[in-house]
């Protein structure tokens, strides 16, 4: 009877088992960091302006900064790199980093999506670089193509490289505002021009400015990334170029009209990170 009563018990744990394994198989799937388990997953960044849309030369209607100043926008380009996904076990994929170089260009809708692939899983949480790593910019140039090809532009029409500093800029914004003075404080050449050029990934041969920003946005609100082979997500950021002017180092366009490769870039790059906001996910 003992004998017969234990297989009983044991046929019953079994059986539990066996259904426990059923329902997790059921479940969504745990990432399988495989090559050839990767799925399509998309990044949109889709810029604004405070509570306005992005526009290029929208001279007929300005925007205006936290300082009352009104200006209108001319360029904006920026370098988005180094994609990484984490789920909510804390278990991360870094996208190759041959696949995840990007820019993203104001004046190019068709720029905003930054298009890699991942395991399939659920993701809670979605990382990535603002500019360019430094081994990267210092690798020979044949292993910099694509968006990172130092010719693809020149410095003065809308290149992201400086020549003269072997770097890359990391985000370009330029426009116009009447706020701009005419002498050697503002622009000299009359036409109210901004222009800041941020940039500097720490140095080759000796310290230099390091503006590199790494910004890691929690998913879990508005929605976690449900990565399958036979769809793509699609993570939407909203990217407000206002925090340029009134992130956590405010500042008014008179005072600080261009900025490239100096000691303030370093505070203007404290604000890039706080562009970037998740809306939603598309899944």
């Amino acid at each position: 009877m003992k004998t017969i009563l234990n297989h009983i018990t044991y046929s019953l744990m079994l059986g539990a088992l066996l259904l426990i394994t059923a329902c997790s198989k059921k479940s969504d799937p745990a990432p399988d960091f495989q090559e050839q388990n990767l799925a399509p997953l998309s990044v949109e960044f889709d810029n604004i302006v405070g509570d306005r849309t992005f526009s290029i030369n929208n001279t007929g209607s300005p925007y205006t900064n936290a300082a009352g100043e009104k200006f209108s926008i001319s360029m904006l380009q920026y370098f988005i790199s180094n994609i990484k996904v984490t789920t909510a076990q804390g278990k991360s994929y870094t996208v190759n980093q041959d696949s995840s170089y990007f820019m993203i260009s104001g004046a190019d809708k068709a720029t905003r999506f930054a298009k890699v692939k991942v395991p399939e899983g659920d993701y809670t949480s979605l990382t990535f670089t603002l500019g360019v790593d430094s081994l990267r910019s210092t690798m020979p140039v044949d292993k910099r193509t694509g968006v990172l090809d130092p010719a693809a532009g020149g410095h003065d029409s809308g290149g992201m490289y400086w020549g003269w500093n072997s770097g890359y800029i990391f985000f370009r914004f330029e426009g116009n505002s009447s706020v701009i003075s005419d002498d050697a404080n503002g622009d000299p050449t009359g036409k109210k021009q901004f222009k800041y050029h941020i940039g500097g990934f720490g140095g080759y041969s000796a310290p230099t400015i390091n503006n590199i920003k790494t910004v890691t946005l929690d998913l879990r609100t508005a929605g976690i990334a449900r990565v399958r082979k036979d769809r793509q997500s699609n993570i939407h950021l909203f990217v407000d170029v206002m925090k340029v002017f009134n992130g956590t180092n405010s500042f008014s366009i008179a005072e600080h009209p261009n900025v490239m490769f100096s000691e303030y870039s370093t505070k203007v790059a404290n604000n890039l990170a706080g562009m970037f906001r998740h809306d939603h996910t598309e899944n």
